[in-house]
């Protein structure tokens, strides 16, 4: 490997750390000869580390606003039973014991909770706490795992909260995701949320969740992994506005044009056609 400045493999070893920069050189590594391609430098290496930095940064950002969307319809939803304590209702839910489970994590986490509205109802309503403040301390992952186990049906929770991530088909008309399907781009999210907020790698990563991709979106031969691309499509799908993901788009093509020297954007598992796929 090239290292053309000492200074800067120094500061970089002993800033970011020889592990962690590792993983940006893994496919420029012969394994067989046991040395790097020939032309491999270090600032490229170094480039490819400050890229995927940024891009988690953007992501984590677009990421927070499909979150704090999501629950605000989750609430909504929910409250077409006209309960505000529905949570605790076994019924509106699919699986009974997934659901105790669910309850038991929910429940934890209520009550780690320091939110003034959380000691609010502990104070003023008997610990009662109603669907609108339970949902906002849930954790993504919990909140994810009940959306997976409303039941389904006409008037159910489900389909109110299905409306607002409604698709165009092929034939033109406007259709619902399965409860499969939305909860397939959620889980995606909730992966990709805690690859950024653990400050992992998500260039030439795969990524091991599978979400439902929209027919229009689908890979022809279907990839033997998942990368970003996959999950960025469920972005796509959850955005909580029109432009909000056109935003996210506009920075994430202008991220690609200033390291596009050291990039290989097919090793986020992107097609050639991409950009017409981040159309909406």
């Amino acid at each position: 490997m090239d290292v053309s400045s000492q200074d800067e493999a120094e500061e970089a070893l002993t800033t970011i750390g020889y592990y962690r920069l590792r993983g940006y050189s893994y496919h420029l590594y012969d394994n067989a000869t046991k040395k790097y391609q020939p032309g491999t430098k270090f600032s490229d290496v170094l480039s490819l580390y400050q890229f995927d930095t940024a891009l988690s940064h953007l992501v984590f950002s677009m990421l927070t606003s499909i979150e704090v969307a999501l629950r605000v319809r989750l609430k909504e939803s929910l409250l077409v039973y006209g309960d505000p304590l529905v949570l605790s209702d076994p019924s509106v839910f699919d699986d009974k014991k997934i659901y105790w489970q669910n309850e038991s994590v929910a429940a934890s986490e209520i009550a780690r909770s320091n939110d003034v509205f959380i000691k609010h109802n502990f104070l003023n309503h008997g610990s009662q706490v109603p669907v609108w403040a339970a949902v906002e301390v849930m954790s993504f992952g919990t909140l994810s795992k009940t959306i997976k186990n409303l039941s389904t049906g006409m008037g159910s929770a489900y389909s109110k909260l299905a409306e607002y991530y409604k698709f165009k088909t092929p034939n033109g008309n406007m259709s619902k995701p399965s409860k499969k399907m939305l909860s397939s781009w959620i889980h995606a999210a909730s992966i990709l949320r805690n690859i950024c907020a653990h400050n992992s790698r998500i260039y030439n990563q795969v990524i091991s969740t599978t979400p439902e991709l929209i027919t229009t979106d689908k890979m022809n031969p279907q990839p033997q992994y998942n990368g970003f691309y996959q999950i960025a499509l469920s972005m796509k799908y959850l955005r909580p506005t029109d432009k909000a993901w056109m935003d996210f788009v506009k920075e994430f093509k202008r991220l690609i044009s200033v390291y596009n020297t050291v990039i290989d954007i097919g090793r986020m598992n992107f097609p050639a056609d991409w950009e017409s796929h981040f159309v909406i």
